[in-house]
């Protein structure tokens, strides 16, 4: 088979974080087992180089064409037909809608049908963002509607999916992420980050359903006790940044207390992850959850909120508290400050629950799905 990955989302500095790091990762381990199909991989400018393909059946295709977009819709089909594919990968809804050819698709999360504040994560007006929710609806009613068969990254999204679309179950099948462990973070200064330990780590975007305020709520009164202690949000700055530098002011919380770090670098983000106390993941809503992973891949602790598909992924290796109670976010947060040895058995159940992940594994049952769906006839 002649099998198309639409990668243009390749590596998390192009496509962001988790969306990034699965298109890569995806395509990595699918050329260690699969010698025998062809693939054609579409790439941007800014990964196209960054994408290095060993092995005679993968070629690189520029397709300089940004996602979400009018182009995207208009160029794409002519650019996919001229391939020659017998099938598309598309590692996310964004599929044109006037392609031809046949095509899985790869979903990772609805947050935006899941959670009824989403206009609030816009920084749009309500017409400008009525018109592009409106055109997010069409496409991706026409990738779940038209699609061979549907990947999701959980068990939680697969039934979202169900929910909110009438398709059988049977036409969905959950593969899991895997997780890279962390850099080594060899030669990184904390303090030239601004960081001073101990410090209680946040890492990802600060979209609202993130739910970092409530953290900071939380992180208050644990900052009034022990004022040595930081809480550090690591990820891109924003207008929801801004949005938390307003509220650690209304707080009365010093610059020191709450540590904004943008954009740290993979050393960067494994010295974070390897000397916080606890790594704070309160979202409501995900579809996956790469970062609590990740620490537990380094001995760090992990509290997690009990919404959407945290508890699949975490099972017992996690301190749970629901998203809405920054009471409890607090006593854990003490918890691991001040007492660090009562969070082991945590720490210990993290180190085994990591094993459940690997990327080997998404590539063999991603490859097994092209092959059962891909290859027959419409």
């Amino acid at each position: 088979m002649r099998i198309g990955i639409d990668a243009r989302f390749y590596g998390p500095k192009t496509g962001g974080g988790g969306l990034g790091r699965y298109v890569a990762e995806l395509v990595t381990h699918l050329e260690k087992i699969d010698s025998s199909n062809e693939y054609v991989l579409f790439l941007r400018k800014e990964n196209f180089h960054e994408c290095r393909v060993t092995r005679p059946n993968f070629t690189k295709r520029l397709v300089d064409v940004p996602w979400y977009s009018v182009a995207e819709q208009r160029l794409m089909p002519q650019e996919i037909a001229l391939a020659k594919v017998n099938f598309m990968h598309f590692p996310h809804w964004n599929v044109p809608i006037f392609s031809r050819t046949p095509f899985l698709v790869t979903i990772h999360d609805l947050i935006l049908l899941e959670d009824p504040t989403s206009a609030h994560a816009t920084t749009r007006n309500a017409f400008v963002h009525g018109v592009k929710y409106a055109g997010f609806r069409m496409v991706l009613e026409n990738a779940i509607h038209r699609s061979r068969h549907i990947i999701t990254v959980s068990e939680y999204t697969k039934q979202s999916v169900l929910k909110h679309f009438r398709v059988k179950p049977q036409k969905v099948t959950v593969i899991h992420n895997g997780v890279v462990k962390p850099s080594e973070g060899g030669g990184v200064s904390l303090r030239g980050l601004g960081v001073v330990e101990p410090y209680v780590l946040a890492v990802g975007n600060r979209y609202p359903h993130k739910n970092l305020e409530t953290l900071i709520y939380a992180f208050a009164p644990v900052f009034a006790k022990h004022q040595s202690a930081s809480l550090v949000l690591a990820g891109r700055h924003d207008v929801f940044t801004e949005r938390l530098m307003k509220l650690t002011k209304k707080l009365g919380l010093p610059e020191h207390a709450v540590r904004f770090v943008n954009l740290p670098s993979d050393d960067e983000l494994g010295a974070l992850y390897r000397h916080a106390s606890l790594l704070a993941f309160p979202s409501k809503l995900e579809g996956f959850g790469i970062p609590p992973l990740e620490a537990m891949c380094v001995g760090t602790p992990v509290m997690s909120s009990t919404a959407s598909c945290l508890p699949e992924i975490l099972s017992n290796a996690a301190l749970y508290t629901d998203p809405d109670d920054d009471d409890k976010m607090t006593e854990i947060m003490l918890k691991a400050i001040e007492d660090p040895q009562a969070l082991r058995p945590f720490v210990e159940r993290g180190h085994e629950r990591v094993n459940h992940f690997r990327w080997d594994t998404t590539a063999k049952q991603t490859l097994e799905t092209y092959l059962r769906f891909g290859s027959r006839r419409l």
